[in-house]
């Protein structure tokens, strides 16, 4: 694109997305179907700059919510992966909790078609109304569900007991390095034009055409996050977390109770492992794990067999992301 001077402001504010973002994933519940004293029901929330994408809401999951200090009035949107107890009581208390503590910005919630009739019905049932409007999404089909300026979000079909679905969010790609050796040689004063030319945009500065891509390197990546819900390992989900900076993927059993794992249409820490290492994500973080463990170490040593970059989750834990080439 080749512009005048004229255009710069506005060119410079229509790329004002393009920026370095904060990313850390926040766990607001750790436990599979049933809670402990430490553990409470499933729900893990991403905070992204100003905004918060949260993934399942377990019963009870607002109070780690509030603990967690993520904000109440942020732009919002809620994924529910399926509709067992244990990932969507939570919802009707957090939408609640936010009303009552003054929230008024809109949330956008997307689930299977049968989440908006378990919404509107409880909320009528309860009796209580929100002071911020809220828009359900049904799911319809595999694919690149919530496009945004700078990031998207994509969904599978996940193998559970019930229609379930898996996530990854995946930031666009950013621009390359600028060369500010190349522009000082060309004369090009420091100014907004180097942001220009780093956003790909080519220019005209004292008579001459300047090519943006003569001022940067190649781009570079975004940060690329799955979300496994309920499941069991397989090919498909192998290939549609490939590459992933993190992978949170639910471990609820060990290799011993195997049998179980497959009936119930879960996954075990080694399974969860192994489909880490042959997607080749850079970090595995377990988590859905059953109250039967009140240790988890032998969770983490049989996933550590396959794959070492491995961390067990907690409540309340943070774990920041940073952009692939500061890892």
């Amino acid at each position: 694109m080749l512009i005048n001077l004229i255009e710069v402001i506005f060119l410079i504010n229509q790329n004002k997305a393009i920026i370095l973002v904060e990313l850390k994933i926040v766990f607001l519940g750790t436990s599979g179907a049933i809670p402990t004293y430490e553990r409470g029901l499933s729900s893990i929330a991403i905070a992204r700059g100003d905004e918060i994408i949260i993934f399942d809401a377990g019963e009870g999951m607002q109070i780690k919510f509030i603990k967690s200090k993520l904000g109440i009035n942020k732009k919002m949107k809620i994924f529910i992966t399926h509709i067992h107890g244990d990932h969507c009581l939570g919802l009707l208390g957090l939408l609640q909790t936010l009303s009552l503590m003054g929230r008024t910005k809109s949330i956008e919630i997307f689930g299977e078609p049968r989440l908006q009739e378990f919404v509107l019905i409880n909320q009528k049932i309860l009796t209580f109304k929100l002071n911020y409007p809220i828009t359900i999404h049904t799911i319809q089909k595999e694919g690149i569900l919530v496009e945004e300026k700078d990031y998207h979000i994509r969904v599978c079909l996940a193998d559970h007991s019930i229609l379930t679905f898996s996530f990854i969010l995946e930031e666009n790609k950013r621009p390359g390095i600028f060369k500010i050796e190349h522009a000082h040689k060309a004369g090009i004063p420091e100014s907004q034009l180097y942001s220009l030319l780093q956003h790909g945009v080519d220019i005209e500065y004292k008579g001459k055409k300047l090519f943006a891509r003569d001022f940067t390197g190649p781009s570079r990546s975004g940060r690329k996050i799955g979300i496994s819900g309920d499941t069991r390992p397989s090919k498909k989900l192998e290939i549609f977390f490939k590459g992933c900076d993190v992978l949170v993927f639910e471990s609820t059993f060990t290799t011993q109770e195997r049998e179980k794992a497959i009936e119930r249409f879960h996954s075990t820490a080694s399974e969860a492992s192994l489909l880490a290492k042959t997607a080749k994500v850079k970090k595995l973080i377990l988590t859905h794990f059953s109250s039967r463990y009140t240790n988890l170490k032998l969770i983490e040593m049989e996933a550590k067999i396959n794959f070492e970059n491995i961390l067990i989750a907690h409540d309340l834990d943070v774990i920041n992301v940073p952009y692939p080439e500061k890892n």
